[in-house]
């Protein structure tokens, strides 16, 4: 828990506010009582502040933390794998090892992916959570519980798959669920978990996983709990060409089009990857104000292809970051989309595509737009809760980039002086602090070990 009466001072460092008139100081301090920012501005930090500690961050630029808008934390324990594959073949591929994961083993793979996106700089994550095996155990609960222990701020999306492949889906019979267990299922994690409170480190939001893996009538049932709850939607959409194309067979419409007719579009819903879009699609989109996670990492890795992130943003909708799960991005870092946000994007687009500072936009406060925090995280304004992460810029790798934000977006990772979530440092230096990260790593290889073995998969 944070002190409500420690008092910190980031003082020297270059500052990105990322507030309404997106203003910077290129020598400016922070300061922290309990877990909400108290000041921001230029020049040192006041002297005197009562019982403070003072953080000399000269060489350093403050940012607001970033927010993960898209995960699969499971995965983490099965990097590496179908490493050629399109989505198709990966899920194919994957699908019968996630079928052997227990509480035990997700809340390893939780940690480790969680622990890894501090050291990028990711304060706020949500998780798209969708595979129950029935002698699985609470698998949502232990990925909770990692959460809670690494420090993070928490939006885990309780998901659902209910079309199997005898049914025309593409997931294994095997591991999906009926449609009355998934709502009574989800309904009950509301209850245990979802805080609303405006200081929560924990929402959960609803989240059916696909066009290919659900049917209708649960993407229909789901909204309708979600929003008598008053808690967010969240689904994969447009992802691939495959996608595109089973949509079109299935349904006679394309995946947007088909989401909009069962009331999947609108300010409380965020999809997935939105990469296969035609103008009409982005319009509605934008229209609707219905948010994105733009995983380029993960779309590379997949070959799946390049969100028109510029486009959405002009038409109206919300864009953040996602990294997507480790098996599909094994570096998990958050940063690193940032870096190739900007990259994709010239591209696709030419060099005014998007800029450095839309790049840290998306990941910060367009970000805690697409989860509806707007006025609770994602900028570094007096009363907004302490989630700051401190860079440091001053090393051979960054140190005679000119702009601060270039050195950061196009730069290699910078170390991570330090990482505050609602005040509290999960990262010092450049180390977890809250977690052992290498018993982490032990405990890491040993479940990654026990599930590729109950799927017969050698290391």
């Amino acid at each position: 828990m944070t002190d409500p009466e420690t008092t910190t001072a980031l003082d020297g460092c270059s500052v990105v506010t990322m507030d309404a008139q997106r203003r910077e100081h290129s020598t400016g301090h922070v300061v922290i009582t309990g877990n909400r920012i108290t000041q921001v501005g230029a020049g040192r930090a006041p002297e005197g502040l009562p019982d403070a500690r003072y953080v000399d961050a000269s060489g350093c630029l403050a940012t607001p933390g970033l927010i993960n808008t898209h995960h699969h934390l499971y995965q983490w324990v099965t990097r590496g794998m179908a490493a050629d594959d399109t989505l198709f073949g990966w899920l194919t591929t994957l699908y019968p090892v996630w079928a052997g994961i227990d509480a035990d083993i997700v809340e390893t793979a939780a940690t480790g992916s969680l622990t890894w996106l501090a050291r990028t700089g990711c304060t706020t994550t949500t998780d798209h959570h969708y595979v129950f095996p029935q002698t699985g155990g609470d698998v949502f609960a232990a990925e909770v519980e990692a959460a809670a222990r690494v420090g993070l701020r928490f939006h885990p999306c309780r998901g659902s798959m209910d079309l199997g492949r005898s049914r025309g889906g593409l997931p294994p019979d095997n591991i999906v669920e009926d449609r009355d267990a998934v709502l009574t299922a989800t309904q009950a994690a509301i209850d245990r978990h979802h805080d609303p409170a405006p200081d929560s480190m924990l929402r959960v939001a609803v989240a059916p996983c696909s066009p290919f893996s659900v049917t209708g009538d649960l993407l229909v049932e789901a909204a309708e709990l979600a929003r008598h709850n008053g808690v967010l939607m969240h689904t994969h959409l447009a992802e691939t060409t495959d996608e595109d194309t089973f949509c079109r067979e299935h349904f006679g419409c394309t995946p947007v089009e088909y989401v909009d007719r069962l009331g999947w579009l609108g300010d409380d819903v965020w999809l997935a990857h939105g990469i296969h879009l035609d103008d009409s699609a982005v319009r509605r989109l934008g229209d609707t104000r219905t948010g994105v996670a733009h995983c380029p990492t993960s779309n590379a890795r997949l070959g799946a292809g390049i969100c028109r992130s510029r486009d959405l943003r002009d038409a109206g909708a919300r864009v953040g970051l996602g990294v997507d799960g480790a098996a599909s991005n094994e570096s998990n870092s958050l940063w690193e989309e940032i870096h190739h946000a900007v990259l994709f994007a010239r591209a696709r687009g030419g060099p005014g595509a998007l800029s450095v500072r839309d790049a840290l936009e998306m990941a910060t406060i367009g970000g805690a737009e697409v989860l509806g925090r707007q006025g609770e995280i994602g900028s570094l304004e007096p009363g907004k809760l302490a989630d700051v992460a401190l860079w440091r810029l001053d090393g051979l790798g960054h140190v005679d980039i000119v702009d601060p934000v270039a050195a950061l977006a196009l730069g290699a990772q910078p170390p991570l002086e330090l990482l505050l979530v609602n005040g509290r440092a999960v990262v010092e230096r450049n180390r977890v602090t809250t977690v052992d990260e290498a018993e982490v790593a032990r405990r890491v290889a040993t479940a990654s070990t026990k599930l590729l073995s109950r799927a017969g998969v050698n290391r």
